[in-house]
């Protein structure tokens, strides 16, 4: 009796979970106001991160940026300053989980209490595993995952005393099906953090804070070269950035730019693994052929770039 009412109340949270999927798929979702509110960037002197900076600001919310590059942190904090709203820089050093814990005390005594967490900050070595020194290996797995942890003991009490929060995980699309790079490695465990930071919220009831993991294609930052990958044309920054900005404000659990990444995602668990390559390769290049204005992309440059990449 206990199993077929525990089977029954299931198919109903099942039902009522489909129904809220196709309605907000169909439907606009109201975006969340984040004026006045404490958002803690890291990585802030980089691409992803300054425009990150900048379209917080333009919502109002007050920033905390961090990175270990002053100069372009600073660059950061000026230009996102123009908009109007409080800035506040540090100097920190991811990989160093007692120069993490000692900023975030600094924060919070200087600051206040930070209600937005984006975390944004990645490195890449961009070697064949053979090929890459330890000491790289390290930092890689150090900034882009473990990091993660450091950051989110540091601020999710105070989000949970408060049952407010947000925080936000840049992953990437390389975090879900992987290719040759020891960056592909070090995202597939922020993805696994983030799924098990959100059920873990979920399991303690706190529907306060919200958790939205990005997972984009790679973006044109300049990170990724002299990497060994093969690669379909990259995203544009502001583009991924405003895609990710309109995920968060929505409070979207998950985002993947483009969206055709998830039909890939869904089809990796039910056809052999080396067709996931191919149809991944086919419905992306769609997608540039689709935008080829956007991105100087000829017809022709796309199939050439597809030829390559299946070779």
């Amino acid at each position: 009796m206990i199993f077929l009412v525990d089977l029954l109340l299931m198919l109903i949270d099942l039902t009522c979970s489909i129904l809220t999927a196709i309605v907000q798929t169909f439907l606009r979702p109201r975006l969340k106001c984040i004026d006045g509110e404490l958002c803690l960037i890291t990585g802030a002197g980089g691409a992803l991160g300054r425009l990150f900076a900048l379209e917080f600001a333009k919502e109002g919310a007050h920033l905390v940026l961090w990175d270990c590059n002053s100069a372009a942190n600073e660059q950061t904090a000026k230009l996102a300053r123009e908009l109007g709203v409080q800035v506040h820089t540090y100097t920190v050093d991811l990989s160093q989980r007692h120069s993490i814990y000692d900023t975030a005390d600094r924060v919070r005594t200087e600051v206040g209490e930070v209600s937005i967490l984006v975390n944004n900050a990645g490195v890449v070595a961009g070697r064949r595993l053979l090929d890459c020194p330890d000491e790289l290996l390290e930092r890689t797995l150090l900034v882009n995952c473990h990091a993660l942890f450091w950051m989110t003991k540091a601020f999710l009490p105070q989000m949970k005393s408060k049952n407010h929060g947000h925080i936000v995980t840049v992953a990437s699309a390389l975090g879900l099906f992987s290719t040759a790079c020891d960056y592909c490695a070090s995202k597939f465990g922020a993805v696994g953090f983030h799924e098990s930071l959100t059920h873990e919220l979920q399991a303690e009831d706190l529907d306060g804070i919200k958790t939205t993991l990005v997972c984009p294609y790679i973006v044109d930052t300049g990170m990724f070269a002299g990497c060994e990958i093969s690669v379909i044309p990259p995203l544009e920054p502001l583009y991924t950035v405003q895609q990710s900005m309109k995920a968060i404000l929505a409070e979207q659990q998950m985002v993947c730019i483009p969206q055709l990444i998830f039909l890939t995602i869904d089809l990796e668990n039910l056809i052999p693994r080396n067709l996931t390559k191919i149809i991944f390769t086919y419905s992306i290049g769609t997608f540039f052929l689709l935008n080829s204005s956007k991105k100087n992309l000829s017809m022709e440059q796309v199939k050439m770039i597809l030829k390559d990449f299946l070779k």
